[in-house]
């Protein structure tokens, strides 16, 4: 019998689709879908027949697991009890998106999602203590997944040495009377596989490059704070500084190990690129065990302001530069005080610098805490 094809409705959002597809997966049937990266083929985990069916239809060894697709990051707990650090840190900046996250689970069955369900399932999404969990970003994978209620798992839609299909027409050439129904929504986004990662504890391996190359996957690694101000010789460093010994105290490393737990300092001045920090700065951090000999003012940049993920600000003049360079980043940029400008001491004595030292470890102790590391 020849696969069932429904193409979406753009205008509905795809919901009589969605509500035919996962009428299908409830029942058991094998559904291929679009996702933003290529066509999937989706069954339910719970359900035996049909992952001997899924596994039929990719050559797929019984002991094997499939990737586990979920409709929201929040989901993730669900599958991987105490997830957390870098594999969420992964999921809060790349999900929905491209990425798929290989993780450890000590104990499959104390996942919440095994409660009332059989080893069988467990099989079918967990592979030597690992899951691979993706969260796709298309409207029509996003409300299939969360219309059918069960755990779905999904491969690429097609036979195992074939290319994974970006269009349906791909799909049919290679599943055309294997599957029950296909979403037929056209050519995929991206037309290329998601890029997987494996993480382990505080590092992370690219186990295939896809739409996301080696480059982005760092960036997505990365926790990078941004501190602004002027001339970037004292405020902006010294914020930097000084934040470095209170997130390093909450990741339970040193100061100059935050690097390899993937957080980055950085600062700039709207005005920087000019002469290293002032000597009474440096003075006022030496008194704090902060070194910032090494310091050279940079100027800031739309470049900058986009790859960071907190921005702060030292004045509300500040902000407005920032905003002027990067529009988009206004969810992200905030003042270090919430209604208050820290107020440049260049030019003055030291004990200017003292107090806009003080005013900044005020800041900091209050804003770090939104700071999810």
């Amino acid at each position: 019998m020849a696969t069932q094809v429904i193409k979406s409705d753009p205008q509905g959002m795809g919901a009589d689709a969605i509500r035919e597809a996962s009428e299908v997966l409830r029942r058991g049937g094998l559904v291929a879908f679009p996702t933003e990266t290529v066509y999937g083929l989706g069954a339910r985990a719970d359900d035996a027949k049909a992952m001997e069916r899924l596994r039929a239809v990719k050559s797929r060894e019984p002991t094997k697991a499939f990737t586990v697709h979920i409709a929201s990051r929040e989901d993730a707990p669900r599958f991987v009890p105490g997830f957390g650090g870098l594999a969420a840190r992964f999921g809060r900046k790349a999900w929905p998106g491209p990425l798929t996250l290989v993780v450890s689970v000590d104990d499959p069955s104390s996942a919440p999602v095994m409660a009332g369900r059989n080893g069988k399932a467990a099989e079918a999404m967990y592979y030597n203590n690992t899951i691979g969990l993706r969260c796709p970003d298309d409207g029509i994978a996003h409300g299939l997944l969360r219309a059918v209620d069960a755990p779905v798992v999904a491969a690429s839609a097609n036979l195992a040495g074939q290319a994974p299909s970006r269009t349906a027409a791909e799909v049919l050439r290679g599943l055309d009377g294997k599957i029950d129904l296909l979403i037929d929504a056209g050519r995929t986004k991206y037309a290329k596989a998601s890029t997987i990662v494996r993480v382990t504890g505080s590092s992370y391996e690219v186990v295939r490059e896809g739409v996301y190359d080696a480059g982005i996957v760092e960036r997505l690694s990365t926790v990078r704070l941004l501190f602004v101000c002027t001339g970037n010789t004292c405020r902006s460093p010294m914020a930097a500084g000084l934040a470095a010994p209170m997130l390093a105290e909450r990741l339970g490393c040193k100061p100059s190990e935050l690097r390899a737990h993937s957080v980055v300092m950085q600062s700039a001045g709207t005005s920087g690129g000019r002469g290293g920090a002032s000597t009474h700065a440096l003075e006022v951090m030496a008194k704090r065990g902060i070194d910032l000999s090494d310091h050279f003012s940079a100027a800031l940049s739309a470049e900058m302001i986009q790859q960071a993920d907190y921005v702060f600000a030292m004045t509300h003049v500040h902000r407005e530069t920032i905003l002027r360079l990067a529009p988009s980043a206004e969810p992200k940029v905030m003042l270090l005080l919430d209604d208050e400008d820290v107020r440049d001491p260049m030019g003055s004595e030291v004990e200017e610098y003292e107090r806009c030292a003080q005013t900044i470890e005020r800041g900091l102790r209050a804003r770090l805490q939104e700071v999810i590391v």
